[in-house]
C-alpha cells in the first residue's frame, strides 16, 4: 500500500499521480485554468482544495510499518524527520559518527525496478560522517546499503557539518575512484566502518524510517499547498 501510494521525489516526498494521468483530465484542467473570470479562479481553487483534501484523508489512513529500533548503540537524531540532516548518531571512542540516508531512486530518477516494484526501496545511499574533536575536517563515506550487504562508493575528507545538520558538499578533491584503490586498502576501509557498526544491520530501521518520513512530508505538502491556495479557508484537517 505504501509503495503504491507514494512516489518519491528528490525532496523525499511524493505525489499520488494516477487521478490526473488521463489526457482528458489535463485538457479539462487547462480549460478551467484559462478562464479569466473570478468564477473560473474560484472553480480552479475549489478543485485543487477538494483534491488535496481527498488525498490528505486517503494518505492519513495508511498503516505505517511496524516500529523498529535502530541497532545499538546508535540513537535517532532529535528532529530528524523534519530536517534533511543526519538520522542516526553514536560515539565510538573519541569519534562522533552520524548517518544520513536517501533512496537510490531519489538520486537516479527512473532507475529500473524489480518485478515486485521494490527494487528502488531496497537500494539506499548511506552517508557516513566520522569526526574528531579539534579537527576541522571529517572522514566521509558514501555507501550503498542493501538488506544483505553494504558497499563503499567513495571516501573523502570534508569540512565538518555545521549546526544545521545538513551535509556539506565537498569543494576540493573528493578522493580516487574507490574501485581503483588497492584491494588491501579497500578491505581495510570496509573493516574500518564495520568496526563502527556500519553494516547491513542498519537497513531495516533506515528503510522503515524513510517510509515514515515520506508519509509525513506528503501529509505536510497536501496541507501547506492547500493553505496557500486559500489561506482564509482552512479546509484540510488540523
Amino acid at each position: 500500500m505504501w509503495r503504491k501510494a507514494l512516489v518519491c521525489g528528490g525532496g523525499g516526498g511524493g505525489v499520488i499521480r494516477h487521478r490526473f494521468s488521463h489526457p482528458l483530465a489535463h485538457r479539462h484542467w487547462r480549460a478551467i485554468a484559462s478562464r479569466p473570470s473570478s468564477t473560473g479562479t474560484e472553480a480552479v481553487n475549489s478543485m485543487i482544495l477538494r483534491s488535496l483534501k481527498d488525498h490528505y484523508v486517503e494518505v492519513s489512513k495508511m498503516t505505517p510499518p511496524p516500529k523498529i529500533s535502530p541497532p545499538s548503540p546508535y540513537t535517532v537524531v532529535k528532529g530528524a524527520l523534519d530536517s534533511g540532516g543526519p538520522v542516526l548518531k553514536r560515539m565510538f571512542q573519541h569519534e562522533e559518527i552520524s548517518l544520513s540516508v536517501m533512496r537510490l531512486i531519489d538520486i537516479v530518477p527512473g532507475e529500473s525496478r524489480d518485478d515486485n516494484g521494490d527494487g528502488d526501496v531496497n537500494q539506499l545511499f548511506l552517508h557516513v560522517d566520522i569526526s574528531k574533536q579539534g579537527l576541522e575536517e571529517s572522514l566521509h563515506f558514501l555507501c550503498g546499503l542493501y538488506p544483505d550487504a553494504l558497499g563503499i562508493h567513495s571516501v573523502s575528507m570534508r569540512p565538518k557539518a555545521d549546526t544545521s545538520g545538513f551535509l556539506v558538499v565537498p569543494t576540493k578533491y573528493n578522493g580516487p575512484v574507490f574501485e581503483e584503490v588497492d584491494e588491501k586498502l579497500r578491505d581495510a576501509l570496509h573493516g574500518y566502518i564495520e568496526e563502527r557498526g556500519i553494516n547491513e544491520s542498519l537497513f531495516p530501521f533506515l528503510q522503515a524510517w524513510l517510509y515514515v518520513k515520506d508519509h509525513r512530508d506528503l501529509m505536510r505538502w497536501f496541507k501547506t499547498v492547500g493553505l496557500f491556495v486559500n489561506e482564509n479557508q482552512r479546509t484540510l484537517p488540523a
